[in-house]
């Protein structure tokens, strides 16, 4: 990698910036060799999950870094949580822009310390990575490492005929949120667009309602692509169909306001994905068992609808309070 206009080569970034994030992972040797070693304790398995971001793409080119930082790791974070793993540790790769002056060392530095702050909010470290140039936009990616107990594990797959389905906290929020920096809704109070904004920048993985699923959910799954799009997700790999009741979609009282004054954010609220909220299947005799994991946990738990046998031409089905379909003008985010 050349020097940036800093002054920086790769190996001067990485001491700087990036080695100080691996000093609670040993295995990583301060990214001094080439590769990291990591150990899983008898009777867990290794989870590995990863996901890359693009400027322009999955966040505007003048969000602040520290936000980019907290979101790159948190998607990934929400990765291991719809799995029941626990976090451990991660590698993160970068292509800096040569033509992009906003990618320099200040920005690196405020890069590195939302990173950090991260870490310590999650207890997860670095442990090696990439850097180069690119003469693209510029793009981050993360694989991040779990440990799940053997078999202990939550897939996609386990969902049948008579489940109900379950959602985590809000939807719609993230994609509103967007909405609103892009200018397509106005008229929102500080308050309420500082709310919406945070919820597309900072999304809160739900690792500790992950971790408690095993042996209550039968499928589960991250709203990372839209409600109706992770959804269908579930029915592919369990073989089933599903019934979602709009009317039971848990709102923020902001997404409602927004909702009751134009019917048209609905597409947005179940397409527009960025929520990260847990999506998961589970007999009804377990329903108890999540009321109390809800208040337990403080973070609602929905129930929002039902599964039923697989159907060749639909495989999620969305009804209004009058029992009619809702269409929608996407199915979810699509990345190609």
């Amino acid at each position: 990698m050349p020097r940036s206009k800093s002054g920086l080569n790769e190996f001067d970034l990485i001491r700087r910036f990036f080695v100080p994030l691996t000093k609670n992972a040993p295995g990583a040797f301060a990214l001094s060799d080439d590769a990291a070693i990591l150990s899983v304790e008898p009777g867990r398995n290794l989870v590995v999950t990863t996901d890359m971001m693009v400027s322009g793409v999955h966040f505007l080119p003048d969000t602040a870094p520290e936000d980019i930082a907290a979101k790159l790791l948190r998607v990934n974070l929400s990765d291991l949580a719809s799995m029941g793993a626990v976090p451990e540790s991660y590698t993160l790769s970068i292509a800096l822009p040569k033509s992009d002056s906003s990618a320099n060392e200040a920005w690196l530095k405020r890069f590195a310390t939302g990173l950090s702050d991260e870490q310590n909010i999650w207890d997860i470290s670095l442990v090696g990575g990439d850097t180069v140039s690119t003469p693209g936009a510029l793009t981050l990616n993360v694989t991040a490492f779990g440990s799940v107990p053997v078999g202990g594990e939550l897939r996609r797959s386990g969902a049948v005929s008579g489940d109900s389905i379950f959602v985590s906290g809000t939807l719609g929020d993230a994609a509103l949120g967007l909405n609103a920096l892009k200018g397509d809704i106005s008229g929102l109070a500080r308050e309420a667009l500082d709310y919406l904004v945070s919820r597309h920048r900072r999304p809160s993985p739900r690792g500790a309602l992950g971790r408690r699923l095993a042996g209550l959910a039968t499928s589960t799954i991250d709203v990372s692509d839209g409600l109706a799009a992770d959804l269908e997700h579930i029915c592919e790999a369990s073989g089933v169909s599903a019934t979602v009741d709009v009317s039971k979609i848990p709102l923020s009282p902001i997404a409602r306001s927004l909702l009751d004054q134009d019917g048209n954010h609905l597409n947005a609220i179940l397409a527009g994905g960025d929520d990260y909220e847990l999506l998961f299947t589970a007999s009804s005799r377990n329903e108890e068992a999540l009321a109390k994991l809800s208040v337990e946990l403080d973070l609602p738990i929905t129930k929002i609808g039902h599964i039923q046998g697989p159907k060749k031409d639909e495989k999620v089905r969305i009804l209004d309070i009058n029992g009619q379909t809702v269409n929608l003008a996407s199915g979810g985010y699509r990345h190609f």
